[in-house]
Parts: C-alpha cells; structure tokens; sequence
C-alpha cells in the first residue's frame, strides 16, 4: 500500500472516531445536511428572478413563466408596474428566508460542533487522570494541555468551519453550475475557460497551507510545553539568573512559528488575488461574448450573479480542506491518547470488596521488583513485612529506592515481579478508589490547588463537612494559624500555594491526610523542611495517629526513626538491614552509618 493511500485510510479511520461522538446528536447532524441541501437550492433562484426582472424591464412583452406568476401572485403579466412590485416583494421575503435558512445552519454546526468537542474533552480528561504515573514523567505538561485544548478545538473546526460548510458549497457550486448549463449551455463554457487555471492554483494553495499549518502546530505544542516549564520553574530560571538564556530558546521556538504563520499568510496573500483574476477574466469573457451575440441584458445579469456564487465559496474551499486537514492531525494526535493502553488496569472480575470492613493496614511486599524503565531497576528482591498498627521507617541515602516504595504501595506505578499484598489480599485486586482511600499521603513536595485553605484540606469533597475539616486542624494545632489568614478558611492559597510558608503548606497537606482518617499513613519526609516549632505540631500529631494506625514513614529526623517499630535500611534499590533503632546500631552496618551522619548534622545545626 502506498504512502497516499495509507493517509486516506488512516484519515478515514479518524473521521469514523470523530463520528463516534456525533452520534448522540445525529438528529442535529442529519438537521444541519439538510439545510446545506436547501441552500443550495435557493442559491439559483434570486439570480434567476433578478435576470426575469432587467429583461421585462426591457421587453414589456417577454412571457413570465406561468409558475412565477403564481409564486409572486401576478394577475397580469403585461403590467410591468405590478409585476416588479410583486417580484421585487417576493425577493425581499425570500432573502430573509434564506437568511434564516442560513443563520440556521450556522448556528446548528457549530452547536453540533461545540458538543462535540465538549464530549471529547471530557473523555480525553479522563484518560489523562487514568493514565500511570510514569506517562506523565516522560510527556511534558505543555504537550498534554495542547492536546486537551487546542487540538481538540481544531476538531470542532472539522463541523463548523469544515466538513459540513464544504458539503454545503459543493452543493452550491454543482446546483449553480446546472442551472447555468440549463440557461445556456454556451455561455457557460465560454465564462469558465479560466476555471482549470483555478482548480491548480486551489490544489498548490492548499498543499502550501496544509504544510505550514503543520508546523504552526509543532510549534504550538512546543511553546505550550517551554511556557508550562519555565513558569512552573520560573524560580529556579530567575534563581540562577537564567532569564537571558531562556529567553533567547523562547526565541527560537517563537520564530519557527513566526516564520510557520508567515509561509501561510504568503499563501492567502497569492492565491486571493488569482482568484480575483480568474473570476474578472470569466466575468469579461462573458460580457464579450453576450455583447458579440446580443444576447439579453439579463442573462448577462445573472450569469455574473452565478460566477460570483461559483467563485466565492472557491475563495474559501481550499482553506476548508486544510480545516478539516488540520483536525485529522489534532484527531490523530487526540486519538493517540485515547489509544495509551498504560493505565491502571480494573480489579480482577469475581472479587467482591462492596462488604463495609475496613482496611486493617497489614502490608507485605514479596520479592519485588521495580523499575520505571525496564533496563534499570531501582527496587530489587524487596521483602518486609509490616503488621496492622506498626510504624515502619524507611531510611537510606537519597536514590536509596524510599520514595518508590511508598509509591508502589498505593499503585502510582506498576511493579515488574513480586506481589505486593495488603491484608493479605493483592494490592491489584483492589478497586483503586477504596485502596487510595485507605492510604494517607503526606508528600515531602507539596501540591496545593488554587483555591481556599478549606477547599485544598477536603479537596471539594461534598461529603466532608466543614466542621469536620475544622477538626482535623485542631488536633495538629493549625487551626489557630489558618483562623489568623484573612477570611480564615476562606483565604485563597494561590496555585500551588504560592502564598504560604512551605511549612504551612506541609501542614495543610497533613491536616488533608488527617481528614480522611485512612488505615495506612504515609509520611514521605513530612517534616524535612519544617522549623523545629512547626514540627513540635506535627510530631504530637502524629504520636496520636500512629498509636492505632500502618504507618510508613520516610525521614531523617532522629526523634521520628526512633519510635519506629521496625527500620527498614535501603541502599542502592536493595534492603540491608532490618530491625528496630536499638539492634540496628548493635550491628554497626548501614543504619549505624546513616545514624552517626544524621546526629553529627542535627548537631552542627544546633551549634
């Protein structure tokens, strides 16, 4: 099969997927279809009576068609008074017809196309929010907005600047040109000599177009993705005075699709003015001819009438195909994000966990292995187990493999071998919504959403009341604090939580954990950037939790390791040792290491 013919299979695929979405309004379709077919039916008629009109004007006894004087309730055709009066009335009411018959059509495709795309986003959405963790590690941000926004708008040209529009002057175009051949075939031939000369220039203007839109689009994608970067990162760009240098990639990127645009416009810019050219040649072919053989005034009349119906939508036809072109591209790269099959898979059929018993917290990894690609592992043979209650620590140097065991647990990424098992039950055969629910996650970077301190502690549950979230904060003592903001529980945080301390933003995360009272407590570092009186709240805070709670914690503060029922030593993706503080430094290995490293820190700090 041939590259072409690939293309057209493809696009025919991706028109069919488009498709799909439009059948839940497939009466609104077949609605705007028909009123394409109806416009192009009254395309010929004003033409038409206007040509009647300037040859009784000028021939009192021209014979009126019996169906027109029925139309315009004509009781006397030899009186050119009434008879003008008449059609002219009759024009003026079908014009406004026609103009509702128009504003219609419009209206209906872009509705149609508006629900469309409405429909789409919402399924891409959910596709993203399902996808594995580590799809967002390797596809930036900026590329995934794109595909959600703009590419799934240029699909919506497909219907109200597209597909159903070109099916509309097409219909035009053919109908015009019939009843021209059916005026007189002659003079049509004659007026459309130049029209070859314009079907080549449309096919060159539309490649031309085609190629350059596809470059617009990269570019797009691309300075979507470098804008999304730098001003998530824009403190570190400003941090190391790097403003110059980013600028100056920003300026590349920014040119190419300058200079994308600029090859379209040069392209408009020709081909507008050839159609000029050719509709001014036609439109002088056709006065000469009807001048050399006499022929009525209002042929004439109405044969440029019909080349300007005949032109006009060719202005734009071209232009059109490159709309529908473009959103085959937008839908191939929309579709491709449907198609990613890395998400997390549903629990196995037959498992029944609807029963209201709760999740204890008894955790075991067995023999996992885990990498997040598949060349290099960062866990390997891990085994430990961890009973309902237990405080677990996970301490090694940074890259040790900590983080990652934590992010196993609550299935952010996929394991390679082994099993990680939860009471006993495979952590996979578990609905994600009632595992997640049950694992508390308190992250050592911390994500607030832009919004009020009470909307990012509940995370616009509708479930959890207020008075619930006042609750959580007064048992780490944080209630005070946000009771100072201004609006309280109001305050906006800001995205990102731009607006507080990283210490406050730490406790809000922990007040959010806290809320949703969850078997499983995860502290990943929670009090690594917190002063010693912030983490004084949180320490009592958690004496209180992990009393009757699984937890697993991630620090490297002495006081949080040495209330640890169990520590587990991580190096290099492996474990090294395991037991509580007292027999570990008994060893003298790994955790003796790390301990002395940690004291001799805290104690230059101190001093």
């Amino acid at each position: 099969m041939s590259d072409t013919s690939k293309k057209k299979a493809l696009d025919i695929s991706l028109m069919k997927r488009v498709f799909h979405f439009v059948k839940p309004y497939r009466s609104f379709f077949i609605a705007s279809l028909t009123l394409a077919i109806v416009m192009a039916i009254f395309a010929p008629v004003r033409p038409y009576l206007i040509q009647l009109t300037v040859n009784k004007s000028i021939h009192n006894n021209l014979s009126i068609p019996h169906w027109i004087q029925q139309i315009i309730f004509l009781k006397n055709s030899n009186d050119i008074f009434s008879f003008i009066v008449n059609i002219t009335i009759f024009q003026i009411i079908f014009l406004l017809v026609e103009s509702a018959v128009r504003f219609a059509f419009t209206f209906i495709t872009s509705w149609l196309g508006q629900n469309v795309v409405k429909d789409l986003r919402v399924t891409v959405y959910e596709k993203v929010v399902s996808l594995n963790l580590s799809q967002f590690d390797k596809t930036p941000i900026g590329t995934l907005t794109t595909r959600t926004i703009n590419d799934i708008e240029s699909i919506n040209d497909i219907f109200s600047d597209g597909l159903i529009p070109i099916v509309a002057d097409l219909l035009t175009i053919v109908i015009t040109l019939a009843t021209m051949i059916w005026m007189d075939w002659r003079v049509t031939l004659v007026s459309l000599i130049p029209f070859p000369f314009l079907i080549v220039a449309t096919y060159y203007f539309k490649e031309s177009v085609n190629k350059s839109f596809m470059t617009v689009r990269n570019a797009v994608a691309a300075l979507n993705a470098f804008v999304q970067e730098h001003l998530t990162g824009m403190h570190i760009v400003q941090a190391f005075a790097a403003e110059d240098r980013e600028l100056a990639k920003f300026n590349v990127i920014n040119k190419e699709h300058r200079n994308a645009n600029i090859k379209a416009i040069f392209a408009y810019s020709v081909f507008f003015p050839v159609v000029e050219l050719v509709l001014a040649i036609s439109t002088g072919l056709l006065v000469w001819w009807v001048a050399d053989k006499k022929l009525d005034a209002g042929l004439l009349v109405a044969f440029i009438l019909y080349l300007n119906q005949i032109f006009r939508p060719l202005r734009v036809i071209a232009d059109k195909f490159n709309v529908i072109q473009m959103g085959m591209i937008a839908a191939e790269r929309v579709f491709k994000v449907l198609d990613n099959e890395d998400v997390l898979p549903p629990a196995p059929k037959g498992e029944n966990f609807e029963s209201p018993v709760k999740i204890q917290g008894q955790i075991s990894f067995d023999k996992v292995w885990f990498a997040y690609n598949e060349e290099h592992y960062v866990l390997k043979d891990i085994s430990f187990d961890v009973k309902a209650g237990e405080t677990v620590a996970l301490v090694g140097h940074t890259g040790s493999g900590k983080t990652s065991v934590i992010s196993l647990l609550n299935r952010l990424y996929h394991i390679q071998k082994g099993a990680i098992n939860i009471d006993g039950v495979n952590i996979e055969s578990y609905p994600i919504e009632k595992l997640r629910s049950s694992i508390g996650v308190v992250l050592q970077d911390v994500f607030l959403f832009s919004g009020s301190v009470l909307d990012n502690i509940t995370l616009r549950n509708p479930l959890i009341s207020k008075q619930a979230a006042i609750d959580a904060c007064k048992m780490i003592d944080l209630h005070d604090f946000i009771m100072q903001l201004p609006g309280d529980y109001d305050y906006n945080v800001m995205e990102r939580g731009s607006t507080l301390s990283l210490g406050q933003r730490q406790l809000i995360s922990f007040a959010r954990a806290l809320l949703y009272n969850p078997a499983i407590l995860i502290l990943d570092e929670a009090t690594s950037s917190i002063d010693t009186e912030s983490e004084l709240l949180i320490q009592k805070a958690i004496d209180t939790l992990i009393a009757d709670r699984t937890s697993i914690v991630i620090a490297h503060r002495l006081s949080t390791i040495r209330k640890a029922n169990k520590i587990i030593v991580l190096d290099k993706g492996e474990i090294k040792e395991i037991g509580n503080h007292e027999e570990l430094l008994a060893l003298g290995g790994f955790y003796s290491k790390l301990h002395e490293m940690s004291y001799d820190k805290q104690q230059n700090v101190v001093s």
